[in-house]
């Protein structure tokens, strides 16, 4: 494949070295945006960025992990890979969790670590981490850079294979004797990958069976997962969904590939799904996944799921299709070009108006409820209000936990990208940074992270960046003086021995905010709520806000470890 170069940079006459050929390839990949921190193995690569007057812009992190969270963000809310920048050993092993991450959630990153010289690597050298065989288990692919002359290749096939596929991070390793060594320019930016040829278009054979099921099927549902945003099908999927009249159900990371508050939609599904999306799997006979992986927080005891229906799955991961639930009729394929396929054909449908009455009324008479109480402010009204007061147009970043269910099920996502949460890790500390490359990539949009009082801590560091940067991140903190969700578990399966879950001594978050020179603020009081985010959302710059909320307060409904997708606890008060 053949690279043509986009943009001009300096190019010095002088002799340069393997640093300034990573700068210019990067220039030629129109990288906009670099997340990253300094360190003795990549000094080679900071004085060439420094050197270049490079046309993208470099966010210095305060911590390595607020660095890749930081590119995740970027990535979900732009669809191009967050690239970020590590030095070697600590630099690099910073990184492993949100690399992870990123590998659980599809998210196209390219990663760039320095390496030791190679003269010494494998001698225990001070900083060395073998990050190669660290990273190969949750990487989508890993290189290290042996010769200069490899290494505009090394890093346009590295673009190509995390974001093209089920995007996934890609990690480059640098030793230092590249970056610092002398190129002499006889190289290719050429690649060729014979054995990477994702599938995009589906095969017509499995589409025609998967029309005429539909044509059979009196009780079908769609499944949209993340696969449905990243292949840009949001506009097919809602087309598609009409056509047909197809009820759909929303995966965690697939909310807001179709409109929330669409009267075909169902809510999302699984763990702490709507009964609506939880029932309809259970009792639907012909089940549609489009772009969604069949993880366990979805899908609770397997015997129980979707036990009468016939699946297709649709997923250009052919390695996901089968893995967790037999499929009756798998369709390898971007998930665009497969929508695309069926919309082409015309199949006729038998009546299956009892079919969408029926989880119509679960949809009415089963809503997502809490009670109301005078203690501090109630969390599920509280996003509630926040989803009113920014009219449903903000992005919204989380961490995991409580906040992150409470928001998924209060906060309806009517567009995609605008959702950007820890999926299938879970990661603690994620929402903040995540928002702060969320803002970088949209910069003219309203940025809400909302965060756990725990979560929040892992990374508030990131608090200089925001500041410096002035980047007017809204960070709203869900303060039940817990981790919650740690709490809840506890409350519910362990007899309230609430060990090590509390955080009683939480420091002053107004105060920490105003310490960083950022506008605090603290609600604890519901008849403050509507006012204060409607100046906060207004006020040009960032802002933290403490929100002390009902320290007891539980996320409903809930499917209990082991139990089916139809058993769920709390539905009705």
């Amino acid at each position: 494949m053949k690279v043509e170069a986009k943009h001009e940079i300096e190019r010095t006459k002088e002799l340069r070295t393997g640093s300034d050929l990573l700068i210019e390839t990067l220039v030629d990949a129109e990288v906009d945006t670099l997340f990253g921190y300094p360190g003795g193995a990549v000094l080679p690569i900071y004085d060439a960025l420094y050197r270049s007057k490079a046309p993208f812009e470099h966010v210095l992190s305060r911590h390595e992990q607020g660095s890749i969270h930081a590119a995740e963000g970027y990535a979900r809310v732009t669809g191009k890979p967050g690239v970020v920048l590590a030095t070697s050993g600590p630099g690099a092993t910073n990184l492993i969790t949100g690399i992870t991450d990123a590998m659980m959630d599809s998210l196209p990153l390219i990663i760039f670590t320095g390496q030791v010289a190679d003269s010494v690597i494998g001698t225990d050298a001070f900083q060395e981490a073998d990050v190669m065989g660290i990273t190969t288990p949750i990487t989508k692919n890993n290189y290290q850079v042996k010769d200069i002359a490899d290494l505009p290749r090394i890093v346009n096939e590295a673009f190509h294979v995390a974001s093209t596929g089920r995007p996934g991070p890609v990690v480059v390793d640098i030793p230092k004797n590249v970056s610092a060594g002398i190129s002499l320019e006889k190289y290719s930016k050429d690649f060729h990958l014979p054995g990477y040829q994702p599938t995009k278009s589906p095969n017509p054979l499995q589409i025609v069976k998967l029309a005429d099921a539909l044509s059979r099927s009196k009780r079908p549902l769609l499944l949209a997962g993340a696969g449905v945003i990243t292949a840009k099908a949001s506009a097919e999927l809602k087309e598609f969904a009409e056509r047909y009249q197809l009820p759909v159900a929303n995966t965690l990371l697939g909310l807001g590939s179709f409109p929330g508050t669409h009267s075909l939609s169902l809510g999302m599904a699984g763990m702490h799904g709507t009964y609506a999306a939880n029932m309809g799997i259970y009792e639907c006979d012909l089940l549609i996944n489009i772009g969604a992986r069949f993880d366990d927080r979805l899908t609770g005891n397997l015997e129980h799921f979707a036990p009468n229906a016939k699946v297709a799955h649709i997923d250009i991961d052919p390695a996901e299709i089968g893995k967790n639930i037999s499929t009756d009729i798998p369709v390898v394929a971007d998930a665009k070009e497969a929508l695309k396929a069926l919309l082409a054909r015309s199949t006729s449908m038998p009546d299956h108006k009892m079919w969408k009455e029926l989880l119509q009324n679960n949809k009415t008479n089963f809503p997502f409820w809490y009670e109301r109480s005078n203690e501090l402010v109630s969390p599920q009204w509280l996003l509630e209000q926040i989803y009113s007061v920014s009219k449903g147009e903000a992005i919204v970043t989380t961490d995991v936990g409580q906040h992150q269910m409470w928001t998924a099920q209060y906060y309806p996502f009517d567009r995609p990208n605008r959702w950007v949460t820890s999926g299938g890790l879970g990661t603690m500390g994620f929402g903040f940074p995540a928002a702060i490359g969320a803002q970088i990539g949209a910069p003219d949009d309203l940025v809400v992270a909302v965060v756990g009082d725990g979560g929040f801590q892992m990374t508030l560091q990131e608090l200089s960046v925001i500041k410096e940067r002035n980047l007017p991140v809204k960070i709203v903190i869900v303060n039940n003086q817990a981790l919650g969700m740690v709490r809840q578990w506890q409350e519910s399966f362990y007899e309230e021995r609430y060990s090590e879950s509390l955080l009683p001594k939480n420091p002053d978050f107004v105060k920490l905010a105003e310490s960083y020179g950022i506008h605090g603020l603290k609600v604890d009081r519901e008849d403050e709520v509507v006012e204060t985010f409607t100046d906060v959302f207004s006020y040009d710059g960032p802002v933290v806000v403490d929100c002390r909320v009902v320290k007891l307060a539980c996320v409903y409904p809930f499917i209990a470890p082991g139990k089916g997708i139809h058993e769920m606890i709390g539905v009705t008060k």
